[in-house]
């Protein structure tokens, strides 16, 4: 607490009483109201039974692990002791997660290198409108337009036709690389700003002089670069992974016949099937295992939160 307050002190000090109370209410309504509350309103559905309104808050009403043990074990009926399918389906959201957060990072690393190393101002400006404009769009559309794109009479298959490279048109919405792609474009700048942000205050100095000493520019990057810039590597893939695994119109829109997302199926209890507790318990799953798996990831790269909040 004594970080906070002295934060809160200084905050107060630049920019005076009025302007730090509003920023507190409002901060504090946010975190309550708009992410503490819905969460824990999740979180205990999750435990209650699916019952019909009437009986709602009746002796009925009690908390359970019904839901839980569902995506565990799967119905009864089937007489299956393992829910294989909503298990396999989490583990593959997960690692389809991963593979954009990576694609995403392998594409955003140097542009951001090269924004925060460049000295023209008018360039960087122009290059960074060029990345914002695109997401005036609305996510949507854009969606649509990548499965324009990637039909089997888009863009790329006529075009890829007209060169000769390849004779019938390719599944790229059954194979899963029009949601890929997709999924890799939506969250972009949530990649390339937090790495922008980190490698622009990185001392060039430093760069100059691992190059005086004879580093290639593969080794600036491993042992300076990469190094100094690894807390806003950790934001952007935090970002990207959490928003990718819980993304829905994307996987609806562009997903092929046989994929099939994890959101989906929440989404499929709380509207098709109508049970929100069990709902409701796939959603505290799928956030539990990412902020696990993100948690671990940042320990075994030795980044703590508050230099990813720097």
């Amino acid at each position: 607490m004594t970080g906070i307050t002295r934060f809160f002190n200084e905050f107060t000090e630049r920019n005076g009483m009025p302007v730090a109370i509003y920023l507190l209410i409002a901060v504090s309504i946010w975190m309550l109201l708009l992410v503490a509350l819905p969460q824990l309103t999740m979180l205990d559905f999750s435990f209650r039974q699916n019952l019909p309104p009437p009986q709602i808050g009746g002796p009925n009403d009690v908390y359970t692990l019904e839901q839980y043990r569902y995506f565990a074990m799967g119905n009864e009926i089937s007489g299956s002791s393992f829910n294989a399918l909503d298990i396999s389906v989490l583990f593959k959201t997960l690692i389809a997660a991963a593979l954009v957060t990576i694609l995403d990072l392998i594409i955003c690393y140097p542009v951001a290198y090269l924004l925060a190393q460049s000295s023209d101002a008018g360039a960087k400006r122009l290059l960074i409108l060029a990345l914002i404009i695109p997401y005036w769009v609305n996510e949507i559309l854009r969606a649509f337009a990548f499965r324009i794109l990637f039909g089997a009479t888009g863009v790329i298959n006529g075009f890829g036709m007209q060169l000769g490279l390849w004779d019938q048109p390719i599944d790229f919405i059954g194979q899963n690389i029009a949601l890929y792609a997709g999924l890799a474009y939506a969250y972009i700048l949530l990649m390339i700003f937090p790495l922008y942000n980190a490698i622009e205050s990185l001392d060039k100095n430093q760069i100059e002089a691992a190059r005086d000493m004879g580093a290639s520019w593969v080794q600036v990057h491993r042992h300076v670069v990469i190094p100094y810039a690894k807390p806003g590597l950790a934001s952007g893939a935090t970002m990207v992974f959490m928003l990718t695994a819980g993304a829905l119109a994307a996987p609806q829109i562009l997903g092929g016949p046989s994929s099939l997302w994890f959101t989906q199926i929440i989404y499929q209890w709380f509207n098709n099937g109508g049970n929100w507790p069990r709902g409701s318990a796939y959603a505290v799953i799928l956030l539990i295992v990412c902020i696990s798996l993100v948690l671990m990831i940042m320990r075994l790269f030795k980044v703590s939160i508050g230099e990813i909040g720097r």
